[in-house]
């Protein structure tokens, strides 16, 4: 037991020197490169810990190892520009002037869901009171607001049409049929559902139309009865 302690204390005091060294992004904000490597750390700091019959050296050798490739591929990283993409990435611009950009969203493996679960966790509930909005190559999501945004938030968007189907559950919360909105498609010049990115309608009657290769357009109509949410 006491040889166990021992060694988990030396495992340990090396992991804390080896972070340390490996700066304050290594512990905040990580790139693809460093999270795999502190994963890799991780792993090769358990099984001494766990093994008393592995020699304590060669966990020790191994982390040290792990950090002295760490230090050249982040030398690499910051001095060579061409393999800077290849290891860390590139930022992915997903919504622009013309409103999302459907191919880096495909590219990143997300969909529009997963795009506007990132705006509201950034304050921002409508798609239209952003000009643009990136994923940074860590994976932090970035936006720039239009000027007086905040008028454009009247009341909470439900997404309606996602990537050419109709969200049924979002139809029943907002209390109507697809036939309403199959009626302003075709007004719109829309004749498939399919073609449309997303559709999203507010309370107060405000519609956001990305029909797929197309701008977005955002338009104001009335609910059936007057209805508002």
């Amino acid at each position: 037991m006491t040889l166990v302690i021992i060694r988990t204390a030396i495992i340990y005091v090396t992991l804390l020197i080896i972070m340390r060294l490996m700066g304050k992004r290594q512990i905040g904000e990580m790139q693809p490169f460093e999270l795999v490597i502190t994963l890799l750390i991780a792993e090769l700091a358990c099984i001494p810990m766990a093994d008393a019959s592995i020699p304590l050296l060669y966990g020790i050798i191994s982390v040290v190892t792990i950090y002295v490739l760490h230090e050249i591929v982040t030398l690499l990283d910051l001095k060579v520009k061409p393999l800077k993409s290849l290891i860390s990435g590139k930022p992915s611009l997903v919504v622009n002037k013309n409103g999302i950009d459907d191919y880096q969203l495909k590219k990143n493996n997300l969909d529009v869901s997963d795009l506007i679960e990132s705006l509201r966790a950034a304050g921002y509930f409508s798609l239209d009171s952003i000009d643009y909005a990136l994923y940074e190559s860590n994976g932090k999501f970035s936006a720039l607001p239009k000027e007086n945004y905040e008028d454009t938030q009247t009341s909470l968007p439900l997404v309606i049409i996602d990537n050419g189907k109709y969200d049924r559950k979002n139809l029943q919360i907002a209390g109507m049929g697809s036939e309403f909105f199959d009626e302003l498609l075709k007004k719109q010049g829309v004749k498939k559902v399919k073609k449309v990115l997303v559709l999203t309608a507010d309370g107060q009657g405000k519609i956001y139309l990305q029909v797929k290769g197309e701008k977005y357009r955002t338009l104001q109509t009335e609910y059936p009865g007057g209805k508002t949410w």
